[in-house]
């Protein structure tokens, strides 16, 4: 999420005043994502395959390359409809490779199919994904952490969470992944103490 340098930094305070995470920086894009995504709980269906699918686009690379591609990938990805996604002839997903536009990966473009079919599967068998993902929310009450190192890269919860995944046919959805997307997805707050988005929670 952060560079090395900063991963040591309390929330910084921003030319508006406001008090956010270190990690997000000065980028608008990222500051906008910060302010109105990250941490805020999210039950819709298809946000959360879009979510699941582009957090395991980010592996072994940042979030803000993601990120900024995250608007072609809603539309080569016809809006991360599974039921299309699942349909993807192998000549869609070369022409999906040959895309600048996305993070050119062919485990990374066969993930997002295979993601869509398990998430169809598991609709067929009368389960959702929201089911599924915030039945492994963490209970009691969290400290909230004032470093960026004070925040878990993997937790029990995660590691749990990717296993359950592997097993119904999900790709992509490690522990660290899975715990990304936990925080991406407001199943965990991991806001910075003096972040003004912490108050939201």
């Amino acid at each position: 999420m952060a560079e090395a340098g900063a991963r040591r930094r309390p929330a910084l305070r921003h030319a508006d005043g406001r008090y956010r995470c270190a990690w997000c920086g000065t980028d608008p894009l990222y500051v906008r994502y910060h302010d109105s995504e990250w941490g805020v709980p999210v039950r819709d269906e298809r946000l959360l395959l879009e979510m699941l699918c582009l957090e395991g686009a980010q592996a072994g690379l940042s979030w803000i390359t993601v990120l900024r591609k995250r608007e072609h990938y809603r539309q080569v990805y016809d809006g991360f409809d599974a039921e299309r996604m699942a349909r993807y002839s192998a000549r869609k997903q070369a022409a999906l490779l040959a895309d600048p536009g996305i993070v050119r990966n062919r485990l990374k473009v066969e993930g997002f199919v295979r993601n869509a079919r398990a998430y169809l599967a598991l609709r067929d068998a009368g389960h959702t994904l929201e089911e599924i993902v915030w039945a492994h929310a963490p209970g009691g009450r969290r400290r909230r952490p004032r470093l960026l190192t004070d925040i878990a890269v993997s937790t029990p919860e995660s590691e749990a969470l990717g296993k359950q995944l592997k097993r119904l046919g999900f790709t992509f959805v490690g522990s660290t992944i899975c715990y990304a997307f936990m925080q991406a997805v407001g199943i965990v707050d991991d806001h910075q103490q003096r972040c003004f988005a912490a108050a939201r929670r």
